[in-house]
């Protein structure tokens, strides 16, 4: 699943081909937006903006209409000067904006919808979340308040999946934030500081903020995905299991996170 530094890249990408462009032409290919008229209700209509919370894009027109994007596990965000090749299939495209350089498309959903902008604000699955963890300043007082409001007896790591705590983690940062501070992903949420949670989401902004410059790329990973393995501190075997009702593999170092 894109997680947050993928997003903001996105939006960063989305936002430089669109905002201020002349949108040319507006295709919703995917038959379950057939009948809602999106080419038509944005005709005329400047991208004013385009922003992330977390996991979730915005692109806000003029005229108070939003198109509001999560990817979920396998959507993507493409932008391509005219001419280039897409990556993906365009039988897998939902949205398609073109400008007068560029087509920008969003493949394979599965979440894609137009609403107002005041809906933004008041639509009950954006308003639970929590603050963003690549907002120009986090919001750490809220941060707190959210965990210590969450089940104590959960994992640390699978609380800071919940992006009800904070939004934008997934699961190569939670892994990740969690070795940085070694702090183990297991250890109760009750039996976590707040001098040791804030110290795992401060390292884990600062190392998404990098990937986000490097527009999405990611560098330097220690643990995730590096099962059996040995710990680039220890030596010992990192381990993984699934966490979570979700059963999200974790990855951590037994030794050198307690």
């Amino acid at each position: 699943m894109p997680e947050g530094d993928t997003i903001h890249a996105a939006a960063q990408r989305v936002g430089a081909a669109l905002v201020g462009k002349e949108i040319v032409a507006i295709e919703t290919p995917q038959q379950r937006h057939a009948i809602d008229r999106w080419p038509d209700r944005l005709a005329g209509r400047e991208v004013r903006s385009v922003d992330a919370h977390g996991k979730h894009l915005f692109l806000r027109f003029a005229g108070d209409l939003t198109v509001h994007s999560h990817l979920r596990m396998g959507g993507m965000w493409g932008v391509y000067e005219h001419g280039r090749r897409w990556s993906r299939s365009p039988r897998r495209a939902w949205l398609v904006l073109r400008t007068p350089e560029h087509e920008v498309v969003q493949f394979d959903g599965p979440v894609l919808e137009l609403m107002t902008e005041s809906r933004t604000r008041f639509d009950l699955r954006l308003a639970a979340l929590g603050p963003d963890i690549l907002a120009p300043q986090l919001d750490e007082t809220r941060f707190l308040a959210r965990l210590r409001e969450d089940d104590p007896t959960r994992g640390i790591g699978e609380a800071l999946l919940d992006q009800r705590n904070v939004a934008g983690i997934g699961n190569v940062w939670k892994s990740e934030g969690c070795f940085d501070e070694r702090v183990s992903p297991w250890r109760k949420v009750a039996d976590v500081s707040d001098d040791e949670a804030l110290r795992i989401v401060r390292s884990t902004r600062a190392r998404m903020q990098d990937s986000v410059s490097r527009g999405g790329h990611i560098r330097g990973l220690q643990v995730y995905d590096r099962a059996g393995r040995p710990c680039p501190r220890c030596k010992s075997p990192i381990r993984a299991r699934g966490q979570g009702d979700d059963n999200r593999t974790t990855y951590w170092c037994p030794e050198c996170q307690h």
